[in-house]
């Protein structure tokens, strides 16, 4: 029976969720039931795509990322395929009309991190589109089903949240991207030299994206907008407890949230839910 066939396949995006994301997890569970499945799937695709540039490096990373891009439009053009993160992605693609030129977007980026690029506005702003914003958009095709007058009225909205979400692991990787993977994506800082300004610059332009994105959370369908704001809640936490950390700090270490922090978060946000302060 394919629908056997199809749960199996989710349960991996599902399992690929919990095993790399406790936050998105969190977010997740929150959501109405029937967004909880394309979700895991968007997340299961993003997720090993990234995981290809991001990891494999005693691989030829290049060859590994193009046969997972062709792989990918294989399995969306047959509308079935035996990678069960693609064959549940195309199931996504399919069910909720996502936009081509939007997963061209994402793995033009993942690409652009195999390679030591010096970024400047017009390619940081193609990176993270297409590395964040996009997968932003992706998930609200979902949440607004079929709607595009909907869609389209919350699209500015989506975008400043992947911005936000984006520069923040930016922000928080940047010892292991610098040191590990040489990688720079602010333009015109020195690593070498990273300043309490630069950092001040940084958070002065996440917390703008952060301020224009809530605006359209609080507008978001019903089933969705608790989960999308417990992940808002999650990344504003860090996003405080980096602004409050020394620019030396967020070279010598990955600042997290702890879990007790994560599921503090997720039961208050739900108590304001049911208390209609969202």
């Amino acid at each position: 029976m394919i629908s056997l066939y199809n749960d199996t396949c989710q349960e991996i995006s599902k399992l690929i969720t919990n095993n790399y994301s406790t936050s998105f997890s969190l977010g997740i569970k929150v959501f109405d039931p029937k967004f909880r499945a394309p979700i895991y799937n968007i997340y299961g695709f993003v997720r090993f795509a990234d995981e290809i540039v991001d990891t494999f490096h005693d691989s030829d990373r290049k060859l590994l990322l193009e046969e997972f891009k062709k792989e990918t439009y294989a399995a969306i053009d047959r509308k079935i395929s035996l990678n069960p993160v693609l064959h549940s992605f195309q199931e996504v693609v399919h069910k909720y009309g996502l936009e081509l030129d939007h997963i061209e977007a994402f793995l033009k980026s993942m690409e652009m991190d195999l390679y030591d690029i010096e970024y400047d506005e017009a390619t940081l702003k193609e990176y993270i589109y297409g590395s964040a914003e996009v997968v932003g958009l992706m998930c609200l095709k979902v949440f607004c089903e079929g709607d595009t007058k909907e869609y389209n009225r919350l699209e500015e909205w989506a975008i400043s949240l992947g911005s936000a979400f984006q520069k923040i692991n930016f922000l928080r990787d940047m010892k292991s991207d610098f040191e590990e993977r040489g990688r720079t994506y602010f333009p015109d800082v020195d690593l070498r030299n990273f300043t309490s300004e630069d950092k001040s610059r940084i958070e002065d332009d996440i917390q703008k994206d952060f301020d224009h994105a809530y605006i359209g959370i609080k507008q978001l369908p019903s089933g969705a907008r608790l989960g999308v704001f417990t992940a808002y809640r999650y990344y504003l936490s860090l996003f405080y407890k980096i602004k409050g950390a020394p620019a030396q700090n967020i070279l010598s270490e990955r600042i997290r949230i702890n879990n007790g922090k994560k599921m503090y978060l997720l039961t208050s946000s739900v108590v304001k839910n049911r208390l209609g302060m969202l």
